[in-house]
């Protein structure tokens, strides 16, 4: 037993002194690891890293085999280092440079008889380099010329033993092809992936459009066209000659062709599938002083009070703030009809501050319908019951939420005394002009 222990305690020792191992050794690999990375996505850096690395072994490997002037090893060096510099930017070139230097090797400073090759081992690596260059990023008609040049200037050259090099740098040629085609399909498949995306989503934005222009005509235009039939035919159909009533009908009607006009424009938007979706109209904060008009003549007690200016307010946030106005008015007037209702719009530390609160009890038909209140949620959009009637999205208390969280904002509605209240703060600042959003 007590060597079952102590065999233990050794084991446990030992996988404990490998955790510190590998843990060291990770310490260490990671800004290693991070430095590789940093020098690979910069090509001019690696590629000076790596001229440096060859004029340092260029300079200490010549004089074994090479009979030359210790005064023209740092000229030699960097003319073995120099085609490294122009791999990237002209791989061409940069196999010109290493041919010629081959050939200048070859003629003037031949090799001893102990050198494997007739030029340094550093510049033949040097060539094979320039030709993986040129098939990587070289023009295609370069190809053929460089497998050519090349394999006639290593038969020529290389002794019998390496002549076969003659058929390896083909080879070199022919695997850096290959990764080069590699990469190229590669950035095709990405393309047309790009590409199938887009148009999956421009047909998704095409199919709601259409739903949306469908439902449009359906079920808006045709009440509008109702409205406008019903308010030509009143005043035959009671025999009302009053002037001030026969107008009044008049107006009614003349709204009803407006709105109707403006649906028809809409919907010749929304059809249109060539179209962009920026051209379908949104309606931003100029247009909110109309709508409290509006509802004013509508014979709503409304009261407003807008300190805020519609420059300073980006696209897609003014969007939300008139659609939750908009919204919030008209549950005002359907719910609680004849309340009054107080319109609140300012500025607070680079936020917008939208409530509308109505002092009125709801409809008694409302309350008596069988169903809950449906003005009646939760803060920050956790409804506790859903409006009935909110089947297309965008409207409703939950509609209004999901549009102010949309844009990074905070949402509230609840309960006020015998009234109800709607309070929404978005940012000014540091958010997207977000689009799409109506």
């Amino acid at each position: 037993m007590v060597r079952g222990r102590v065999r233990s305690g050794d084991g446990r020792s030992k996988r404990a002194l490998g955790g510190r191992v590998g843990r060291a050794l990770r310490s260490l690999g990671r800004p290693l690891l991070a430095a590789a990375r940093a020098v690979s996505s910069r090509s001019d850096l690696a590629l000076g890293l790596l001229a440096v690395l060859v004029l340092v072994l260029a300079w200490s490997t010549t004089r074994p085999w090479h009979d030359v002037p210790a005064s023209l090893l740092p000229v030699l060096a960097l003319c073995q280092a120099a085609p490294v510099l122009l791999l990237r930017r002209a791989p061409f070139v940069g196999w010109g440079a290493a041919a010629v230097a081959c050939v200048v090797w070859w003629g003037v400073a031949p090799a001893g008889p102990e050198a494997p090759m007739p030029w340094p081992v550093v510049q033949f690596l040097v060539l094979l380099a320039t030709i993986v260059a040129v098939g990587l990023w070289g023009r295609w008609r370069e190809v053929p010329v460089v497998v050519v040049a090349t394999g006639v200037l290593l038969l020529a050259a290389m002794p019998d033993g390496l002549k076969p090099w003659a058929l390896g740098q083909a080879l070199v040629m022919g695997v850096a092809l290959l990764v080069r085609w590699l990469v190229i399909s590669r950035r095709q498949i990405a393309v047309q992936q790009d590409e199938v995306e887009t148009e999956r989503a421009r047909r998704a934005v095409v199919e709601e459009r259409s739903r949306i222009a469908r439902e449009l005509h359906d079920v808006v235009a045709h009440h509008m066209s109702m409205i406008v039939v019903q308010a030509q035919s009143a005043p035959l159909r009671h025999g009302v000659d009053d002037p001030a009533v026969v107008g009044e009908f008049a107006a009614i009607e003349g709204s009803a062709r407006q709105a109707l006009t403006e649906v028809r424009s809409v919907l010749g938007v929304l059809r249109d599938e060539n179209g962009p979706v920026e051209t379908a109209p949104q309606p931003d904060l100029s247009q909110l002083p109309a709508l409290v008009r509006s509802s004013k003549a509508a014979g709503m007690p409304l009261t407003s009070s807008l300190r805020l200016d519609a420059a300073d307010v980006p696209p897609g946030t003014a969007l939300v703030i008139y659609r939750v106005a908009q919204e919030s008015l008209a549950n005002a007037a359907r719910h609680a009809p004849g309340a009054a209702v107080e319109l609140t719009l300012e500025e607070d530390s680079g936020w917008a501050r939208l409530m509308v609160r109505s002092s009125g009890p709801p409809d008694a038909d409302v309350r008596t319908s069988g169903g809950p209140d449906p003005r009646v949620a939760g803060r920050n959009g956790d409804d506790r019951e859903s409006e009935g009637d909110d089947v297309t999205g965008g409207n409703g208390i939950r509609g209004m939420s999901e549009r102010v969280r949309a844009v990074g904002g905070t949402f509230e509605a609840e309960s006020v005394g015998e009234g109800f209240v709607v309070i929404a703060t978005v940012p000014l600042v540091g958010r997207p002009h977000v689009a799409g959003l109506g």
